[in-house]
């Protein structure tokens, strides 16, 4: 039977729509806790949090919860759910990332891993300090960041010196529970990205794209990790999740959220689609639900929504990392209506 693991991006930025002002979430501590809370005890099995000082979808001045603290809290009042933190090189150091991340990981008994994201967003870098570097250059800076890491986990004593970073005779206690790390995912589309994740990561993730996209681009991965004589890897994609009675009330959902207007959540874009380097073209309407969410195609009926994951289950993705809103509301009626159907549905696929 094909693995499938549901996961959802933790709402700490009050909801995922640009154009919808009022998505009745708070960007508070109280509200996530009830979504992970929730989450874990309906079925989902890991949550993203996105690391961002601002606000990417209600504008730069509206609240966003700090993701490392947010996951520390969070981890102390689940049992089961995995917390996978987004870490931006440009805003941290990796020894101390290693040790704040081992520190995580105890609290939560192993359900704890990073999506590294060499980052995009050049205002946010002039805004908090950071360190920002040229696009290519970005992925010689994280492998960086990556290795000193992984050194600080297994090694007693570790030491390196590279172009951005250097450690000297480092000591890093207690261990991360997970051995020999927490998962590392990381996404991007470029070539500088695919060489460094296929090589350095356990998982790389997807933004929305259709199944047969979804296919080439595992199957792009996975040779570029036989060629380098490695174990395969985890695959995830992100997806905006409409499911409701009929098409007449998912089109009419789909038009609400897409109606484009001059909101502050569109403050981001020249920054995200000229800093970043995409496979395909970018709209304003795309961009008004976050990361691209819609081209996954997670919207129709109970029964059209579980018949694609299946099929992106075929491709070889098995993480889904979903978006809905209002979020506890819909993740209530996708857990009783769509997962039942995709577990029903892998076991007649053997």
């Amino acid at each position: 039977m094909k693995k499938v693991r549901f996961g959802f991006w933790l709402p700490i930025f009050g909801g995922w729509l640009r154009n919808v002002e009022d998505e009745q979430m708070e960007a508070t501590f109280a509200y996530n806790r009830k979504v992970a809370q929730r989450a874990e005890q309906i079925g989902f099995d890991i949550t993203l949090l996105a690391e961002l000082n601002l606000n990417d979808i209600k504008g730069a001045t509206a609240p966003v919860l700090e993701c490392w603290t947010t996951s520390a809290a969070l981890a102390s009042v689940t049992e089961k759910l995995e917390f996978m933190n987004a870490i931006r090189p440009g805003f941290r150091l990796p020894a101390i990332t290693a040790k704040m991340a081992a520190n995580i990981d105890q609290i939560a008994g192993g359900r704890f891993s990073l999506n590294i994201v060499s980052a995009w967003w050049e205002q946010e870098m002039r805004e908090y300090g950071g360190a920002w570097v040229a696009h290519d250059e970005r992925y010689e800076r994280t492998r960086e960041f990556i290795e000193i890491m992984c050194g600080m986990w297994t090694e007693e004593e570790f030491s390196y010196e590279g172009k951005y970073y250097r450690v000297e005779k480092a000591h890093l206690n207690p261990k991360p529970a997970r051995k020999p790390w927490p998962t590392l995912y990381a996404g991007g589309e470029s070539e500088g990205a695919k060489q460094m994740i296929s090589k350095y990561c356990d998982g790389y993730l997807m933004h929305g794209d259709p199944p047969e996209n979804v296919r080439r681009k595992v199957a792009d991965m996975e040779q570029r990790r036989r060629e380098l004589k490695l174990e395969p890897m985890l695959y995830g994609i992100a997806g905006y999740a409409i499911c409701r009675k009929n098409e007449s009330e998912v089109q009419r959902e789909i038009e609400r959220i897409t109606d484009v207007k001059d909101t502050a959540g569109y403050f981001g874009f020249k920054d995200f689609t000229t800093q970043s380097k995409l496979e395909r073209e970018l709209s304003l309407r795309d961009y008004s639900v976050s990361n691209r969410g819609l081209r996954t195609g997670l919207t129709g009926t109970p029964e059209q929504i579980a018949e694609r994951i299946i099929e992106f289950c075929n491709a070889g993705v098995e993480i889904f990392l979903l978006q809905m809103s209002p979020m506890l509301e819909e993740m209530e009626r996708f857990a009783e209506e769509v997962m039942p159907l995709v577990k029903e549905g892998m076991r007649d696929e053997g």
